[in-house]
C-alpha cells in the first residue's frame, strides 16, 4: 500500500512524463489486441468455411489407368457403379459411411413463371450429415423411404430458393418442374459459408435421391463418391482400403494412383488451418513490438526517475531499507505504470474492435475475413506479455537502484 502512495505521489510530480508513458504502453496494448483479435477472427471465419463443405470427409472420383494390368492396358477409365458402394461398405471397415453422387449440370428448374439452371446432384440419405446438407426449420432432408420408392422429392440450396421463390420464401410442400418433370420440394439448405468446393456452391445446386436420378436420366455410373472414415486416425487406412478393394474388383494395379482421384480434406483443413494460425501469430508480433517499444519506453523513464530520487534511496538506505525493498518498490512502480496502460490499451482496443464490427462493410467481404474476436485466450495471452513488459522495465532500473551507496546518495544533490 506504502508503494502505491509514493507511485501516485510521484505521478503527481510529473504528470506530463508519466501520462506519455502510460499512453504509450495504452497504445502498444490496443495494437496487440487489435492485431490479435483481427487474426482469430479470421482464424475463426476460414476454420468455419472449410467445415461448411462437410467434416472429415473425403471426395474420391474415378480416373483412368496408368498401368497395364492383368492383360488389360493402360488408359482404361474405371466405372464405379452402386453395386461397388455397397461392395466397398461390406469389405473396408476403416470407412465409416459412404454415399455415391451423381451429377447432371443444366438441368432446368421451374416453379410458375420463374426457371433457373442448375446442377443437379443424386445422393443417398447420409450425404445430409457428411456435406452438412441441414435443412431450415420447417423442411427435412432425403430420407431411408425416398431413396427406396424413388421418389420426385427435391432439396433445394438457399440461392436456387431465392431466385425461384423470392428470398427467404418457403417452398417446403410446393411442386416445381425438373426438366418438366413435377418433384415435391421438402426442404432448403440452411445459409452458411462454404470455402471450398470440387464441383460447385451447395447453395446453388439441388438434390434428389441417388435411385431418383438413375431412372430419370438413365445412368448407371456415378460421377464421384463421398465417404467419412470410422474414425479421423483411419482416414488413411481407409482410402488404402478403398483402393486395395477397388483395384481387386475391377482390375487394376493397386499401387496405380491415377485410377481414383482422392481429395482429404482433412488434411487441407489441417494444413491450412496452421497457415492461418501462423497469420494471427505474425499479427500478434507486430502488435507485440510496439508493446515492447513502449516497455523500452518505461525503462528509460525508470532509468530517469532512479536518477532523479537518488538522495531519497540513500535516506532510505541510511535508515535500514534492505536492497530487496528498493528492488521491490521501482518494480512495482513500473508494473503499476504498465498495468495502467495496459488497462486503457485493452478498452482501447475493445473499443476499436467493437467500432469495426459496427462499419457497413458488405456481408461478402465480412464473410471471407470475419469479424474480430477478443477470447479469453487472447486476454491471458496479452495480461502475460503484459506482466513480463512490467517486470523487464522495471527490473534493471531497480537493480541499479539497490545498488546505490548510501553515503554517496546522501551528497547527491
Amino acid at each position: 500500500m506504502h508503494v502505491i502512495l509514493e507511485y501516485f505521489h510521484e505521478l503527481s510530480k510529473e504528470k506530463l512524463r508519466m501520462f506519455l508513458t502510460v499512453m504509450g504502453v495504452c497504445w502498444g496494448m490496443a495494437n496487440i489486441v487489435v492485431m490479435l483479435s483481427v487474426g482469430e477472427g479470421l482464424y475463426r471465419s476460414f476454420d468455419k468455411g472449410m467445415r461448411g463443405m462437410g467434416e472429415g470427409i473425403v471426395v474420391v472420383g474415378p480416373g483412368q489407368t496408368s498401368k497395364a494390368y492383368a492383360g488389360f492396358g493402360m488408359g482404361r477409365s474405371i466405372r464405379v457403379t452402386e453395386d461397388d458402394i455397397q461392395y466397398l461398405k461390406e469389405r473396408v471397415p476403416e470407412i465409416g459411411a459412404i454415399s455415391p453422387e451423381y451429377s447432371e449440370w443444366g438441368v432446368n428448374l421451374k416453379y410458375r413463371k420463374q426457371a433457373v439452371p442448375v446442377q443437379l446432384a443424386g445422393v443417398y440419405p447420409c450425404y445430409e450429415l457428411m456435406r452438412n446438407h441441414f435443412p431450415e426449420p420447417g423442411g427435412r432432408f432425403l430420407n431411408d423411404l425416398d431413396e427406396l420408392n424413388k421418389r420426385r422429392v427435391i432439396f433445394l440450396g438457399d440461392i436456387v430458393r431465392d431466385k425461384l421463390f423470392g428470398e427467404n420464401g418457403n417452398p417446403v410442400g410446393k411442386t416445381i418442374l425438373v426438366n418438366e418433370i413435377p418433384f415435391l420440394v421438402i426442404g432448403v439448405l440452411q445459409k452458411r459459408i462454404q470455402m471450398s468446393s470440387y464441383t460447385t456452391q451447395d447453395k446453388d445446386h439441388v438434390v434428389i435421391p441417388a435411385s431418383t436420378f438413375r431412372v430419370m436420366f438413365n445412368r448407371l455410373y456415378l460421377d464421384n463418391a463421398i465417404l467419412t472414415p470410422r474414425t479421423r486416425q483411419e482416414a488413411k487406412a481407409a482410402q488404402d482400403g478403398f483402393r486395395r478393394v477397388m483395384a481387386a474388383r475391377l482390375k487394376f494395379d493397386p499401387e496405380d494412383k491415377d485410377t481414383f482421384w482422392m481429395w482429404d480434406t482433412m488434411e487441407m483443413n489441417d494444413t491450412s488451418g496452421k497457415v492461418f494460425r501462423g497469420i494471427q501469430i505474425f499479427l500478434g508480433i507486430i502488435g507485440g513490438l510496439t508493446l515492447v517499444i513502449a516497455g523500452i519506453g518505461v525503462a528509460n523513464i525508470m532509468y530517469v526517475t532512479v536518477k532523479e530520487r537518488t538522495r531519497e534511496i540513500g535516506i532510505k538506505m541510511a535508515v535500514g531499507a534492505r536492497p530487496a525493498y528498493i528492488i521491490t518498490q521501482f518494480v512495482m512502480e513500473a508494473l503499476l505504470t504498465v498495468g495502467v496502460g495496459g488497462s486503457l490499451g485493452v478498452a482501447l482496443g475493445l473499443g476499436l474492435i467493437e467500432g469495426f464490427k459496427a462499419l457497413p462493410i458488405e456481408s461478402a467481404v465480412m464473410e471471407f475475413l470475419g469479424k474480430p474476436v477478443f477470447s479469453g485466450l487472447l486476454a491471458l495471452v496479452c495480461t502475460t506479455i503484459l506482466g513480463f513488459i512490467g517486470l523487464f522495465s522495471g527490473a534493471f532500473p531497480a537493480r541499479r537502484a539497490s545498488t546505490v551507496d548510501p553515503v554517496e546518495a546522501l551528497r547527491y544533490e
